[in-house]
């Protein structure tokens, strides 16, 4: 065998080990990885750098089609592509896909727009939880739920709740859940307004930790009653981990996701930063012992995997006040470097982050052995880190459409050297190559019509 591209000298990182070994590319896939000498028609010195599988994100907004001035899909990939980010999975909310139709016009609007495999969610409304299976068979990768209405969708609760995730295990299907109690953000809602609250300190008790606590406990319960497969997602503490935790081990198909913000930003920063700290759960640590906490629950598998919630504004879209101001921050641009800096500052090893940023997504939403790992047979996505460079993050160098990130001014350890989708160089030292090569992934339900 004759490979197209070899990349040789680099060590090869996967969930569970590290090795010297050369990898081999044909056909968009990986062919080999030997410690031997291969015949290639290109070769790349991958000397003294990490090769990891290309990052997964599977929990992206990128307002496409629909107004997009915050995101498209052309530049919010590209700013995965250059962060090591190959797959994401994506759902707009405004533009939601409720049912096949939706589906594939927007899989027909997005051809020829990404620089990265996609696959996309479809929103869960309470008048279409009859179309779910569908939806399902169309091709989507999971069901977004929200338990309190946000950005324009409505929640789901009680009885609602329990139908929706009642048919989706019906089927064997696949759920994100945004957990925050309805009742307690409504009520905390009209109380603080009544008042003329306008300062930044009504984020913190408009989403408050008890809402977001009361709505996972409730959706813990239901998933187990119903065996629906659930992630939580943006676990914001240790507490609501501890319940997923726990609902898992009750047997429970239930699984916590979390976000870069939950480790790095601190509650109080709304207070200064206001509508650029907006995003919910909001930011709860208040201390280094808070940090650290939630870097052991990812260390232990409690946490099973991170992704963005990449959901931009932009500088002028945030200056809009505390209540006005679009939810959400930018993070393709990050949450890749942002986890190679922990993996050089100790606080996780690289095996580490291909488990999280990586191989879990993959397993937890039908994408692997195709995405996720760099075994034999598995699409050649993959990302080289240089361990010895460094960057200092600033909103001037965000490609993202936001043009602005939390983490301005903070120097990170590692540096994406390059990344590669299906074998084919997307980005290089940040630079994307906007070469628009992505495909759309079928959901683990599609059936061919």
């Amino acid at each position: 065998m004759t490979a197209d591209l070899a990349i040789k000298g680099g060590t090869v990182v996967s969930s569970e080990s590290r090795a010297r070994l050369h990898v081999y590319i044909a056909d968009g896939r990986v062919a080999a990885l030997s410690p031997d000498d291969m015949a290639a028609d290109e070769v790349l010195d991958a000397t003294g750098l990490f090769v990891l599988p290309g990052m997964v994100d599977t929990h992206v907004h990128l307002m496409d089609p629909g107004e997009k001035s915050r995101e498209d899909f052309p530049t919010g990939t590209a700013a995965a592509s250059a962060a090591g980010v190959t797959t994401i999975i994506e759902h707009t909310h405004s533009h939601p896909v409720r049912v096949g139709r939706d589906l594939a016009s927007k899989r027909a609007h997005l051809h020829g727009r990404s620089n990265i495999d996609f696959g996309l969610a479809a929103h869960v409304w309470p008048d279409h939880i009859a179309d779910l299976e569908g939806l399902w068979e169309t091709g989507v990768a999971f069901f977004k739920i929200f338990t309190c209405t946000t950005h324009g969708v409505p929640g789901l609760f009680g009885d609602d709740l329990e139908r929706a995730l009642g048919t989706i295990a019906s089927f064997g299907g696949n759920c994100l859940i945004h957990c925050e109690d309805e009742e307690m953000t409504a009520h905390a809602e009209a109380m603080l307004r009544g008042e003329g609250r306008e300062d930044n300190g009504v984020l913190i008790e408009w989403r408050s930790r008890e809402a977001e606590r009361s709505a996972v406990a409730a959706v813990c319960r239901l998933a187990a009653a119903t065996g629906a497969r659930a992630t939580i997602a943006h676990v914001s503490t240790p507490e609501v981990a501890q319940l997923v935790d726990e609902a898992r081990h009750r047997g429970a198909d239930i699984v916590a996701e979390t976000c870069p913000q939950y480790f790095a930003l601190r509650e109080e920063e709304v207070l200064d930063q206001g509508a650029f700290r907006k995003f919910t759960p909001p930011a709860r640590a208040r201390s280094a012992a808070d940090e650290a906490a939630m870097w052991g629950l990812v260390q232990s598998g409690s946490l099973s995997h991170i992704s963005t919630d990449h959901a931009p504004s932009t500088r002028a879209q945030k200056e809009g006040g505390i209540w006005d101001a679009p939810f959400g921050l930018p993070g393709l641009d990050t949450t890749g470097p942002f986890l190679v800096d922990a993996a050089m500052r100790g606080l996780l090893g690289l095996e580490d982050v291909a488990r999280v940023y990586a191989e879990a997504p993959a397993r937890r939403y039908g994408l692997y052995p195709r995405k996720g790992h760099l075994g034999v047979g598995a699409d050649a996505d993959l990302v080289l880190i240089d361990p010895e460079g460094s960057w200092e993050v600033r909103d001037s160098d965000v490609i993202s459409r936001a043009g602005w990130t939390p983490f301005h001014g903070v120097r990170l350890a590692g540096r994406v050297h390059a990344s590669f989708l299906r074998g084919t160089m997307i980005a290089h030292d940040r630079t994307p190559l906007d070469l628009r090569s992505g495909h759309f992934l079928h959901g683990a339900g599609y059936r061919s019509a």
